[in-house]
């Protein structure tokens, strides 16, 4: 146990010992194991986007011992991915890799404006299968953001009491929040504390860009000229939106992009204090040799090794 890693663990002494044990079990595994630093695969674009979308650029994916395979191999933290593919894998691997289940998802069939996920799986789903978390989304800004912080007051109630932590994907969308304002740095910031004051042990925004979405924000981010220039600038603003970096802040990979502008986001996490990356598409849309080395990579600069 490494001192960063007690310091972490310090500022969750309101949870039980089965939560911070299993938030223990993921901060040290892995390449990345002690550090307070974080690298997870999560693959459940198959269910949110379509099997071709997500897998045709790599036909292996299609297979779900090629995702765990390849976040074992590459030294993950943890692996996260739906109710399928986790019972697909979960005893063959049992005790290899920290698991995260997603207990909810949506489609693209129906297209929305306001999005209201469906649960697919179930905290006792986690513990059957030996996972080391739960992981849940909600869309801050939808109409049905009642029905989805209840949903997630009752889960994370469920899952902590089984020792489990809770991980919120916290993705701002609806009809009253614009493509722009989705990854707006006062937007960003907002679903971060959303998620902190929802219970999360750990949660999962976007990058922001500079962009202020809401005009009574954007006279506060002037009067006090908070810092949102930079990449790191907005980081650091959004980890401090997560009770003052007292919680565990991860930020998406997002959509396929060119490795380098991957590691320049990636220098931008770290450089503004954020604890990791959740990289899904830019990863596993390639063959595992090619996939293996850019996960390194991106394990290398958050531990430092690359600048």
């Amino acid at each position: 146990m490494t001192d960063r890693v007690r310091e972490i663990l310090s500022w969750y002494e309101h949870e039980n010992p089965g939560v911070r044990a299993n938030l223990a079990r993921i901060l040290n595994h892995g390449k990345l194991g002690g550090t307070g630093k974080f690298v997870i695969l999560p693959v459940d674009q198959g269910f949110e986007h379509g099997p071709a979308r997500s897998f045709a650029p790599n036909p292996a994916g299609y297979d779900p011992m090629y995702h765990v395979e390849l976040a074992i191999e590459s030294g993950c933290n943890a692996y996260a991915a739906p109710l399928g593919f986790i019972q697909s894998v979960a005893a063959r691997y049992a005790g290899e890799i920290p698991l995260i289940l997603k207990l909810n998802n949506h489609e693209v069939l129906f297209d929305e404006r306001d999005p209201m996920p469906a649960q697919t799986a179930s905290p006792m789903d986690a513990l059957r299968l030996g996972c080391a978390a739960i992981g849940f989304t909600i869309y801050p800004g939808s109409s049905n953001f009642r029905a989805m912080y209840e949903q997630l007051r009752a889960i994370a109630e469920e899952a902590k009491s089984y020792g489990l932590p809770v991980v919120v994907w916290s993705y701002p969308r609806g009809s009253n929040v614009s493509k722009e304002g989705e990854t707006a740095i006062d937007v960003v910031a907002y679903a971060a504390q959303i998620a902190a004051q929802l219970g999360a042990d750990i949660l999962k925004v976007k990058p922001p860009t500079a962009h202020v979405e809401l005009a009574e924000a954007k006279k506060v981010y002037e009067k006090y000229a908070i810092p949102v220039a930079t990449l790191p600038e907005r980081i650091r603003h959004v980890v401090q939106s997560a009770f003052d970096g007292h919680r565990i802040v991860i930020f998406s990979g997002g959509a396929a992009k060119g490795d380098e502008a991957v590691f320049e986001e990636v220098r931008g996490i770290r450089d503004g204090g954020g604890f990791g990356s959740i990289i899904g598409r830019n990863s596993f849309q390639r063959p595992k040799a090619e996939a293996l080395k850019f996960l390194g990579t991106v394990m290398d600069i958050y531990a430092g090794k690359i600048k």
